[in-house]
């Protein structure tokens, strides 16, 4: 039963709504993916169970961004567009398969996946690695970027926009590595645990940076890290970046 609704609002969202961006220009369509997450993110998880409620919003923002043409856009807007996309439709992703207790419970969610964007068909892990960072040189994405997970750093409430991007990335990612649990420093210990986002992305963060440890502190408000601690990884906390209620 679910399947055929998911399958009618699809077809209903594509006839009625279009596209967002298409017809009311891609600025319409940020306006409208800020509203969605300021009324269904809160205190950096996602209210999936409200969304279930109402998925044609969702819908006609995924659909909105099937046929974007990107090719004479700037970096900005470019930057702006698919860190919105990944993050829509991850949740378009748990969405379908709702109720889910993590993302990798569902088969081929970021490698496999295929999902239409600006015209061509994209893996979430295509749109990380070659859209954002290889193309687009934009390593701060790993804080920005929501894989479901409440090992991710927390969802924006709000969209990213083009004309503060920038702006938004320096501020996620500093605050990302100044949280004490997401950047774990044991002074009793000398050592620091940091997230497997940068055991996985590492050549990501070095590519100007000579080590983790100074592009970490490169971002520190306080003390940078210390040079003799121990540098180590705590597990990743997969399970589904959902608020309760």
């Amino acid at each position: 039963m679910r399947i055929k609704l998911v399958l009618f609002l699809s077809i209903l969202c594509g006839s009625l709504f279009s596209s967002v961006a298409q017809e009311n220009g891609l600025e319409a369509w940020f306006q409208k993916t800020d509203q969605f997450l300021k009324k269904y993110v809160d205190d950096g998880l996602i209210r999936y169970r409200a969304i279930s409620e109402n998925p044609s919003e969702l819908m006609q923002l995924t659909h909105a961004i099937e046929n974007v043409d990107l090719s004479k856009k700037d970096v900005a807007t470019r930057k702006a567009f698919w860190i919105n996309a990944y993050n829509l439709t991850v949740i378009d992703a748990v969405m379908t398969n709702y109720p889910v207790s993590s993302p990798l419970d569902i088969d081929g969610f970021f490698a496999e996946e295929k999902h239409k964007m600006a015209g061509e068909w994209v893996t979430l892990d295509e749109i990380e690695k070659k859209k954002l960072v290889d193309e687009l040189n934009e390593e701060r994405v790993h804080f920005v970027l929501v894989c479901a997970a409440k090992g991710c750093p927390p969802i924006m409430k709000g969209a990213y926009m083009p004309e503060k991007i920038d702006q938004q990335l320096e501020e996620q990612t500093r605050a990302a590595l100044n949280n004490p649990d997401f950047i774990r420093v044991d002074h009793n210990k000398e050592k620091v645990a940091l997230s497997k986002i940068f055991q996985w992305y590492k050549k990501d963060f070095t590519q100007e940076a000579n080590s983790l440890r100074d592009y970490v502190s490169s971002y520190r408000n306080e003390s940078p890290l210390p040079s003799n601690y121990r540098i180590t990884y705590y597990e990743y906390d997969w399970s589904l970046n959902a608020k309760k209620k």
